[in-house]
């Protein structure tokens, strides 16, 4: 395994600042935990179980931004990200996160905010997703509503998701197209302005941050 579960914690004390790391961290392995902000995740695509993946490469074409794929293996670290709130709004560490609420996604090892816009993708010429910014640098091309499929509220591991981009209107999306040669191997994300069954995700493994309501149990 790239990246244990235990290693990833300590990875989360040495990474994240000390709103986030003053919570106790559990690991995501069974269905129905609750998604709260904080928690760090690997998002799979429901279609094809390729994990939403990033690395420090440019993108050949569009924007040249660092490129998100999607990624075969279940085991990697560039497959975690952090689910942070916009950065206008007060919610905290352990808050839960509700259907119709915009959220933005952090790579955890580059530091770059899954983003998007106008550019071409580079394999199906629909919208270009990549990462930008950093901890100091995030913009509203960043921000994405979370829908929750069927009748759930808030944001659960077993719950169906699509993510819809605020600024392009495009909804996170993957298909069997796969690259050749930088990333070969690994599956182009983009963004579509249709609903689409190629448009569903799911959060998988991770570490996540115990509710608000939890942690005042404690």
């Amino acid at each position: 395994m790239a990246l244990g579960f235990f290693g990833l914690a300590i990875l989360l004390c040495l990474t994240l600042d000390s709103d986030y790391t003053s919570s106790t961290v559990y690991a995501a392995s069974s269905e129905g935990v609750e998604i709260t902000y904080g928690s760090v995740i690997k998002l799979m695509h429901e279609k094809t179980k390729f994990r939403l993946h990033s690395h420090d490469v440019p993108y050949g074409s569009g924007s040249g931004q660092q490129s998100v794929t999607g990624f075969p293996n279940v085991n990697d670290a560039n497959s975690y990200w952090i689910v942070r709130p916009e950065t206008t709004t007060s919610y905290k560490p352990g808050d839960n996160i509700k259907s119709g609420t915009i959220i933005r996604l952090q790579h955890m090892k580059t530091r770059r905010w899954l983003h998007s816009h106008v550019h071409a993708s580079p394999i199906s010429n629909n919208l270009e997703v990549s990462c930008f910014g950093d901890d100091g640098n995030s913009d509203t091309g960043d921000y994405w509503r979370l829908e929750i499929e069927g009748s759930g509220k808030t944001w659960r591991q077993d719950q169906r998701i699509r993510l819809h981009h605020v600024d392009t209107s495009g909804y996170l999306h993957s298909h069997d197209k796969k690259y050749n040669r930088i990333a070969g191997g690994q599956q182009e994300v983009c963004g579509v302005r249709e609903k689409r069954a190629d448009n569903v995700w799911l959060a998988a493994e991770g570490i996540y941050l115990p509710t608000s309501e939890s942690k005042a149990s404690m």
